[in-house]
């Protein structure tokens, strides 16, 4: 008899619940013009928070609920919208300007899964050997899949010094790996330049931030500088494995090597077409030019490889690029806390959007691995000059020495990098290509 009445009493309690909303199962109705009531939507949301805040297991701060269901909402749009507690929003407007600490790495999420857009140069994880391509599984234990987008950057970030434990999928491997990986600040220094020969400079853009055009053009001017009595003869503009960046940074630096023409427009759903345009400048650098791009290049990488290209102001030589065509604005809320919201697509200069397409090359040239040393014999103990005590003292000019060491470096870098090698040879040879097609 007892059994029964336990029965009964739980399914009254099944009943009453169903009674407390009974509008959450109702059918949407239309309103009295025969329109759908366009508030149904928020009435269900409203009714579904009351729910979970009264009957689910255990209880969970509203506020909390609030910003898990803006992420789902942003998340389910595309991979780049999502939204940002105070604190995370924070920590993305210090990866623009200033320096964060980190592993080094840009990443996206596709199918759910974390994927590498690129390493950043000279960080932990471009040292740890972390690519672009590679799908981060777990963090510390924890499946990625459990997390959003800006979840998973806060927990790779932390305290400089602390180690962070990532299970990755190499992209041409299909066992996992576990990589230990020292937190350490992660510079916004976004330029490098090298001179290759005489007259011929390799110049790498490593990310586009608050700086990097007064950076790019501050190299520019040493360059000039430094090949006065050649001039400038040609430049390699390096954008592999460039994650992107801020766009007005790539449209400025897309102008420096522009005098006329549109640069990239952006078009939206409630905004006018926006074109931006290059503008003829005296500090215009008019060389022959030569733009590396990999599939680590994305974004505002393929704003600037996509004018240079459609503009057929540079070669553009290495292998397809990302494919990332949307424009995101940053949003601001009152909290402290805010949005990154897909607004347009943009367009280069032809009228072709790039979204998921990615940049195709000029000249297809795919990077070759270099072979490891052999190290299987031991290397020689050799003693030499310099070794013993009291030698003798060089008194030759240490400038040259300097030089020198240079040299080795830009050999032993061109040795290693098929692509920087082919990039040096194709705008050596722009000029004559020119000719022959005029």
């Amino acid at each position: 008899m007892s059994r029964f009445v336990c029965f009964f009493c739980v399914l009254a309690l099944v009943l009453g619940f169903f009674a407390e909303a009974p509008s959450v199962w109702a059918k949407k109705s239309p309103t009295s013009d025969g329109v759908t009531d366009k508030y149904a939507s928020l009435r269900r949301f409203s009714q579904v928070l009351d729910l979970v805040e009264h009957h689910y297991v255990k209880e969970v701060p509203q506020g909390e609920l609030i910003n898990g269901a803006l992420r789902g909402l942003l998340q389910g749009l595309d991979p780049h919208s999502t939204f940002m507690n105070s604190e995370e929003y924070k920590e993305m407007q210090e990866t623009t300007s200033g320096e964060f600490y980190g592993v080094g790495i840009e990443i996206s999420m596709e199918n759910n899964q974390v994927v590498v857009v690129t390493p950043i140069e000279d960080t932990p994880a471009f040292r740890a050997g972390i690519k672009a391509g590679d799908m981060i599984l777990t963090i510390d234990g924890q499946s990625t899949q459990e997390l959003s987008l800006q979840e998973v950057v806060s927990r790779i970030r932390g305290p400089k010094g602390t180690e962070v434990e990532l299970t990755v999928i190499h992209s041409d491997d299909k066992k996992p790996e576990t990589v230990r990986i020292v937190r350490d600040s992660i510079p916004l220094h976004s330029v490098k330049s090298k001179q290759l020969e005489e007259g011929y400079y390799w110049i790498r853009l490593t990310r586009f931030s608050d700086n990097t055009t007064d950076d790019l053009k501050k190299a520019l001017k040493d360059a000039i500088k430094a090949s006065k009595s050649t001039g400038l003869k040609g430049i390699v503009l390096d954008l592999r494995n460039n994650p992107g960046g801020l766009l007005d940074q790539a449209v400025s630096v897309a102008d420096t090597f522009l005098s006329e023409g549109s640069i990239v427009s952006i078009k939206g759903r409630t905004s006018k077409e926006r074109v931006y345009e290059a503008k003829r400048q005296k500090d215009d650098v008019l060389c022959p030019l030569v733009c590396l791009i990999n599939a680590g290049s994305a974004s505002a990488s393929e704003i600037v490889a996509g004018a240079l290209r459609d503009r057929n102001r540079a070669l553009i030589l290495g292998e397809r690029s990302f494919g990332k065509g949307s424009v995101q604005n940053i949003i601001p809320l009152p909290d402290g806390s805010g949005l990154k919201l897909t607004v347009a697509l943009y367009y280069t200069p032809s009228g072709s959007s790039i979204q998921a397409e990615g940049i195709v090359p000029d000249m297809e040239v795919v990077f070759e691995v270099p072979k490891a040393e052999d190290k299987s014999s031991s290397p020689r103990f050799m003693v030499r000059e310099q070794d013993l005590n009291r030698h003798l003292e060089n008194t030759k000019d240490k400038k040259q020495e300097v030089s020198k060491g240079k040299n080795d470096e830009i050999k032993e870098q061109l040795a290693r990098d098929n692509q920087l090698r082919m990039a040096l040879q194709m705008v050596k040879a722009l000029p004559r290509i020119r000719d022959i097609k005029n």
